[in-house]
């Protein structure tokens, strides 16, 4: 490498003196810095021109130098050399294979792959013109390697608010970053500043093997009542290529003690309004730490200790009305106590007037009522099959009719406490006499002779009526349905029609009696066929002149074809025979057929005309 030198040289030298006269002057420019993180790609770029671009010199040669790590006093060490035709890496250096140079027309790029943190240093960019001169640039190239998260450990014993001086509360560490992380404290998010007396800050860096940093800080505060809420972090904010960064760590919490000044005594469970049956837990806490053992008991009893669970916590299960009252906690080594009224709230089973079952007449009117006691405010809704009938605690009937049959639900809530329902029922039985199920009293029917005939009668009331069947005009009879249920009977039975029928149906019971009635007229049957109807006749005669017309046309075509063949002579003097012993292929034949007797008298009819025979005039 060192001979191709000796020979761009020497030839370089000729070439700048033939030009001396021409040769513009060379100016070059470099960014101050450029950043990078660890293990990626760098490029330092290097622009350069000439003041008289028409008289530029045709060869030139760029050179990139760099000066030893850490060392701003140490001689530089270049890395490549070459002109616009040949481009050379030095060998046995840092960059040695990392290296990679490229020129346009607006400079040089130097671009270094798997940047490394010793690889922060200055680089030096040269372009030789020589009479043209020579100028030169430099950029720092600065890396960045983030560090790991930062780590925190709180104290775990408890600190007493009596010390007098601070006391460590929390370290936090972070890792590996280059250059060196910087760490901040917080307390309940807000930043902490060193005070003396308050708040100390012990700070120790480690520089790593690897030169990486580590940064290690120790938190001192004197603690008050109040920190034993409050939330310790920090923060490691780091340099990164453009601009900072900050990870903040997870938050601990330490554990304070001091003396109890105030207690306080709530219901933890169950949420909302207390009934009875519930399971109620009553939590007592002082604002001393460690929190001291409680002692519970009732307002109205302060010489009966209640049994607590864990201290703290007093379980009541199941609670009744009777478990309403104020309550109260105190600490075992101090006068102040606690207190809270509590409130088991009921709703009583619903009551119900009439009881159970009512009988009332058809017609009749009836106020039911519907009552539950508690210490709430109810709501009252009265059902029937499903249905809402109405709201409020009483209910009113009017007009009772069969309908008006039924279980009635009465359903009492609390609105303010869903829980508590409770409801109650009546049982209305409407007496009357019997009710057709329909609106017809009396049946008209037409049948066939001969054909069974079903006959229904449906009959409500109470008690329960009985039905019994009258039929006149019939012997063959049956009942084929016989259904009821608790209001209602259903009776079917099956007549044969044989002439004229009357059937009655009779329901009755202790109030009265009802009748439903059927007629029957009895048809006969009709076995021959369906007498000419004029109507009918009519039509069947237009269709039958219609079908002659077309079979004359059709004749008269044919006869006319033939003439035309010769087939018939035609002649005033001559005549034609016509047998009909033997038939050919010309000859006609129309056949008209009918099926009755009264269709042959209508075609003749329709063909004589209205002509009447001798014997007719």
């Amino acid at each position: 490498m060192a001979r191709m030198h000796r020979t761009l040289l020497p030839l370089f030298l000729h070439i700048c003196l033939l030009n001396w006269s021409a040769w513009a002057k060379v100016e070059l420019t470099m960014h101050e810095g450029v950043e990078v993180y660890l293990g990626d790609s760098a490029q330092i770029p290097c622009q350069y021109s000439f003041t008289d671009a028409d008289n530029k010199p045709s060869f030139f040669m760029i050179q990139w130098f760099v000066r030893a790590f850490r060392q701003p006093a140490s001689p530089r060490i270049r890395i490549f050399y070459g002109d616009d035709k040949q481009q050379m890496v030095d060998n046995n250096t840092d960059y040695s294979g990392r290296i990679q140079v490229t020129s346009d027309q607006q400079g040089t790029q130097l671009t270094i792959q798997d940047v490394h943190l010793n690889d922060e240093r200055e680089f030096f960019c040269q372009v030789n013109g020589l009479v043209a001169g020579s100028a030169e640039g430099k950029t720092h190239l600065r890396v960045f390697a983030p560090p790991e998260a930062p780590v925190i450990e709180g104290v775990t014993t408890g600190i007493s608010v009596t010390n007098e001086v601070p006391t460590k509360v929390a370290s936090c560490e972070a890792r590996n970053g280059y250059p060196k992380p910087n760490i901040t404290w917080y307390r309940n998010s807000m930043p902490l500043m060193s005070t003396p007396g308050h708040v100390n800050m012990l700070i120790l860096v480690t520089r790593e093997s690897s030169d990486f940093f580590s940064v290690q800080s120790t938190l001192q505060y004197k603690v008050i009542k109040e920190d034993k809420d409050a939330h310790f972090s920090c923060e490691v904010s780091f340099f990164v290529p453009g601009a900072i960064r900050t990870v903040e760590s997870n938050s601990v919490n330490i554990t304070v003690h001091y003396p109890t000044t105030m207690v306080e005594l709530w219901k933890e469970s169950p949420q909302g309004l207390v009934k009875e049956g519930d399971t109620v837990e009553l939590r007592c806490q002082g604002d001393g730490n460690p929190p001291p053992v409680f002692i519970f008991n009732r307002e109205q009893e302060l010489d009966v200790d209640l049994e607590s669970n864990h201290g703290d916590v007093l379980m009541l299960s199941p609670v009744s009305r009777k478990d309403s009252g104020i309550y109260q906690c105190r600490p075992l080594d101090s006068e102040v106590k606690g207190e809270m009224q509590l409130t088991v709230h009921y709703l009583d089973p619903a009551v119900v007037v009439p009881k159970d079952s009512e009988v009332m007449l058809k017609g009749e009117d009836l106020t039911a009522t519907c009552n539950a006691l508690s210490s709430l405010k109810t709501s009252t809704v009265w059902y029937k099959d499903g249905k809402q009938l109405g709201k409020g605690n009483t209910l009113h009937l009017k007009d009772a009719t069969y309908e008006t049959t039924g279980e009635y639900i009465c359903e009492v809530t609390v609105p303010s406490l869903p829980a508590l329902h409770t409801s109650g029922s009546v049982h209305i039985i409407v007496q009357g006499g019997p009710q057709l199920v329909g609106v017809e009293q009396e049946v008209q029917l037409e049948e066939a002779t001969g054909r069974m005939v079903n006959l229904s009668c449906e009959v409500q009331g109470h008690p329960l009526p009985s039905i019994s069947w009258s039929i006149v005009g019939s012997q063959n009879w049956q009942e084929v349905v016989n259904k009821a249920n608790e209001h209602i009977i259903h009776s079917v039975v099956s007549v044969k029609v044989t002439s004229d029928t009357s059937a009655v149906c009779n329901a009755s019971n202790d109030l009265g009696t009802e009748v439903k009635a059927f007629s029957i007229k009895a048809i006969p049957r009709v076995t021959s066929a369906a007498p000419f109807s004029p109507a009918e006749g009519s039509g069947v005669i237009i269709v039958v002149i219609i079908l002659c017309l077309l079979l004359l046309a059709i004749l008269g075509s044919v006869l006319y074809f033939l003439h035309k063949k010769g087939k018939i002579p035609c002649g005033r003097s001559g005549k034609q025979e016509i047998t009909k012993e033997k038939a050919t292929k010309d000859d006609i034949v129309v056949e008209m057929k009918t099926n009755t007797k009264n269709e042959e008298a209508v075609l003749l009819k329709a063909v004589n005309g209205d002509k009447k025979g001798p014997s007719d005039q």
